[in-house]
């Protein structure tokens, strides 16, 4: 969430800020209000309760010269005010309930060289690695979901069976594939990144702690009786690891990834395409996640959208990369890029990896801070992106390495995972 500091001292940057994702800001303004409010409440509780303080002082020296009758008489002024300081501290807390509400409701300020725009229509390629729209054979043309059934790697007439639509089941060559695209996507960042393997039922704190809540609540998989949730990406957990807890500056960037499943409910799907793997419930994801100081995030944003596109390079895919611009941003954003790839049978750029530095925004929410070496502590950073998401490389995978006389080739990069099999025939 946005700073109250900033909001209270900056407000006219701050509005300007986020009237380029088209907000309406009349909820800034709301929190100017309450914020007035809950600090000119909180001046007279504190000065109410340092007389009282005082009083209790002035009560005990009576009592010990003996004036007794005047003790009493000022102990219970004493009383009364201590009731009055009592209102003014839960009136207090009841302004900084409303007050973090809506915080907990407002987006992030766009970073100032993140493009202007309305939405996704406005989004700029940045660039573009080994596409040919004329490149691709009629056997490529064919799109996954029917190269899926012919060969008997993706079942997913017996996935719905199971547990309903928009679920999908990989078989044979399929599965592994699956499999073998997570620890690829491990292998790729090993080097880099500390491996974690989170829970992925999460409480409610945490789950709001990315964002996640309570904006998007209706996307998100809530078991009720435990009052906990199925994790939409890695991010979730990973941004909560280190809450409420001060890192050492000397750790930082302070890096994670994470393979595990993800969840979402796709309230928002309606219309959509969601044949094959092209949009599920529950989907294999390896993440990559950072802690950083202000001055590592911009370099660090680079090298993990480089990171990402080269392991989709690497599997032999077209992809391009494209930044969001500031209508189409997530609400925690700061700043983000999408990688795409290209499936020639569907003919379509698919979204595989949502690259984003957060600022403070994050871990603001979390009370993450680091000591930045001037004395005290600051909120740290936060940065996130999908290494390798399986659905949709998996479908531009299976298109993309059809051959023509039949069978699926096996990406060079991935042979080692593949028990000596060269081919998903």
């Amino acid at each position: 969430m946005l700073d109250i500091r900033r909001i209270r001292n900056e407000p006219d940057a701050v509005k300007a800020a986020l009237a380029r994702r088209g907000i309406d800001t009349s909820e800034l303004d709301r929190v100017s209000e309450l914020d007035a409010q809950q600090r000119a409440v909180a001046v007279e509780r504190d000065e109410m309760r340092s007389e009282v303080k005082r009083l209790s002082k002035e009560v005990g020296l009576l009592h010990r010269d003996g004036r007794s009758d005047e003790a009493e008489e000022i102990q219970q002024r004493s009383r009364d005010l201590g009731v009055q300081e009592q209102a003014l501290a839960h009136r207090t807390a009841e302004l900084e309930g409303e007050i973090r509400s809506l915080l907990l409701r407002i987006p992030n300020t766009p970073h100032p060289d993140a493009p202007d725009g309305a939405s996704d229509a406005d989004n700029p390629v940045v660039r573009i690695q080994g596409f040919d729209p004329d490149g691709y054979g009629e056997h490529q043309r064919i799109p996954h979901w029917e190269l899926g059934a012919r060969y008997g790697i993706l079942d997913n007439e017996r996935a719905v069976k199971i547990s309903g639509a928009m679920f999908t089941a990989q078989r044979k060559g399929g599965a592994t594939l699956s499999r073998a695209l997570l620890q690829y996507g491990l292998d790729r960042n090993a080097a880099e990144y500390e491996e974690v393997r989170p829970p992925t039922l999460v409480t409610s704190e945490t789950l709001t702690a990315t964002g996640q809540l309570p904006k998007f609540a209706d996307d998100a998989y809530l078991v009720e009786r435990d009052d906990l949730w199925c994790i939409p990406t890695a991010e979730v957990p990973l941004t909560s690891l280190y809450r409420d807890e001060i890192i050492d500056t000397d750790e930082l960037p302070l890096r994670m990834m994470a393979a595990t499943s993800c969840y979402r409910r796709e309230a928002g799907s309606a219309g959509r395409d969601t044949r094959g793997m092209l949009r599920t419930h529950e989907f294999d994801k390896v993440e990559v996640f950072a802690y950083a100081t202000p001055e590592q995030a911009p370099d660090l944003l680079d090298h993990m959208v480089d990171s990402v596109a080269d392991t989709i390079g690497s599997l032999g895919l077209a992809y391009r990369v494209v930044e969001i611009c500031t209508g189409d941003m997530g609400q925690s954003h700061h700043r983000s890029f999408d990688v795409e790839v290209y499936a020639p049978g569907a003919d379509q750029w698919l979204e595989v990896s949502s690259v984003s530095w957060f600022a403070d925004y994050q871990a603001r929410r979390g009370n993450i801070r680091y000591r930045p070496g001037t004395g005290g502590t600051a909120i740290v950073h936060t940065l996130n992106g999908s290494a390798l998401a399986v659905p949709r490389v998996w479908a531009a995978i299976v298109e993309t390495y059809h051959r023509p006389d039949g069978g699926i080739d096996v990406p060079e990069v991935l042979l080692p995972y593949f028990r000596g099999l060269t081919r998903i025939a």
